[in-house]
Order: C-alpha cells, then sequence, then structure tokens
C-alpha cells in the first residue's frame, strides 16, 4: 500500500467546519464496484480467506453502514489490505484502498483493481496530490476509504504503529466523516514484511478490533496548518495503538517509532 505525499497547507486556512453527511451518503452501494466485480472479487477472497486464516474479529459494531468514512489502520503486511477487506465486507461496507500507480498499469491487473474502486498513487510526484483529492471527494460521496497512517509497513522493531503521515487528519478535517481506528494483529505471519512467499501452514489467526470515533473536534475550525494536521494525526495513530495493545495484551511504547529518528542515530 501507498500513500501521497502530503501538498503544502496556507497556514491561514481555517479547516472547514464538519458538516452532516450530504443526502447522497444515504446510497448503500456508494462507493462500490459494478456488482460483477464486486462479486468476483468477493467469490475469490471470501474462501481463500476463510481456508487459510482463523478470524477473531470485534468491534464491528462501530462501523457505521453508511455515509462518507475513513477507516485507520495499522499496516503490517502487503496482506493485510485484502483481510481487513473482508473484515469491512462483513461489516457492510466496501473499502476503496489507495494503491501504487504502478499496479494500474499492468494489463489485466490495472483494469480489475480500477473497476474494484482502488485509488492510483503517484509516490514522490507533483501527481501525488491528485490521489488525495479524489479520496475527498469519494468520501463526500460516500465512500470508505482504507489508510494506513503510517504510510508504509511499520519498521518499528516489535511491530507497533510508527509515526503517522497528516494525510488521513487532512481528510477528515476537511470532510467531517468519522474516522474509525482499527487495530490487527496476525497478517504479518501470514507473509511477513520481504517476503515474496505467504505462509500458509499450520493456519493463521488474524485478529481485528475496530473503535469508536477518534474525537476530533478540538480540532474544527482550526487553520489548517502544520501543528493541528500533527496532533490530529498523532491522536489517530494512539488510538490505533491502544487497540493494538488490547490486541496483543502488551503494553505499547509511550513514543511512537520514527523512521526518520532511526536513519539519523
Amino acid at each position: 500500500m501507498s500513500h501521497p505525499s502530503e501538498p503544502s497547507s496556507d497556514p491561514t486556512t481555517p479547516a472547514p467546519t464538519p458538516a452532516a453527511p450530504a443526502a447522497a451518503t444515504v446510497n448503500r452501494r456508494a462507493g462500490r464496484p459494478p456488482r460483477f466485480w464486486e462479486t468476483l472479487a468477493v467469490v475469490v477472497v471470501k474462501p481463500i480467506s476463510r481456508l487459510f486464516v482463523r478470524r477473531r474479529w470485534r468491534g464491528g459494531e462501530n462501523i457505521p453502514r453508511t455515509g462518507g468514512l475513513i477507516i485507520a489502520a495499522n499496516h503490517l503486511s502487503w496482506s493485510d489490505p485484502v483481510l481487513l477487506s473482508h473484515y469491512l465486507y462483513n461489516n457492510g461496507r466496501w473499502p476503496t484502498i489507495l494503491a501504487k500507480a504502478g499496479l494500474f498499469r499492468i494489463r489485466g491487473l490495472g483494469h480489475a483493481i480500477a473497476q474494484l474502486q482502488a485509488i492510483p498513487v503517484e509516490r514522490n510526484s507533483t501527481e501525488a496530490t491528485k490521489s488525495l483529492k479524489i479520496a475527498e471527494e469519494r468520501l463526500r460521496n460516500g465512500a470508505c476509504i482504507l489508510f494506513y497512517p503510517e504510510g508504509t509497513i511499520t519498521r518499528d522493531p516489535d511491530l507497533w504503529p510508527m509515526v503517522g503521515k497528516t494525510g488521513v487528519a487532512r481528510l477528515a478535517l476537511a470532510t467531517g466523516v468519522p474516522v474509525i481506528p482499527i487495530a490487527h494483529w496476525g497478517a504479518q505471519e501470514l507473509l511477513p514484511y520481504g517476503a515474496t512467499k505467504p505462509r500458509l501452514l499450520p493456519r493463521k489467526t488474524f485478529h481485528v478490533l475496530a473503535g469508536p470515533p477518534v474525537d476530533l473536534s478540538k480540532y474544527a475550525g482550526k487553520p489548517m496548518r502544520g501543528s493541528v494536521l500533527r496532533d490530529a494525526t498523532a491522536d489517530i495513530t494512539a488510538a490505533i495503538t491502544e487497540l493494538l495493545a488490547e490486541i496483543r495484551d502488551e503494553k505499547a511504547p509511550e513514543v511512537p517509532y520514527d523512521p526518520k529518528n532511526a536513519a539519523e542515530g
């Protein structure tokens, strides 16, 4: 998974006050792919997921069934977008995923993931901000978008969430849609970071826990500048980390891992 670089912001421009969702957000098919492609994806993914992964899912009652929605999750493996998609689908939402633009240029695959409503991301490019604009439009039209605030698979040695990028906070404050934090554990055993082949046996257990919406009300109406976005991002990351600590039954680090600091050290 990949996420765009953050666009610069005018420090004098206030963040829009969250508004009530438009009437169009009650459409239960908002943000969903054509029925043929949705059915095809479900027919392929669900049986494979059930065959190789035990499910320990909780918190589905916290996921709104309609309206624009941001799902903010930790990132452990290239397999977790698929496994989280299964969880979200079973809880009434079709997840829109941000994917590397190069995948869209692969013959056959590119057409399929485009039909499944994925958003292309051009990394390290001036085109990167377009994905945020597309995501914002989708959210305003009632879509559910799966975001990884870290922007990539965690590099924390103990697999806790890293310092997040501000794209999720920017979209949440701009649109007023709820941010549901989700933590998961087990995908890294199925396909560890750096591995090219999944470890299918013995069967793995995929734990998921969704929490209530992150309270970002204190940032409403404030300028969309760096400090506000970083603080809102930190609140989102903290909510994910707290859920992951519950799943793991361990104490999380007080300060999230920052790969920039690690590189400097």
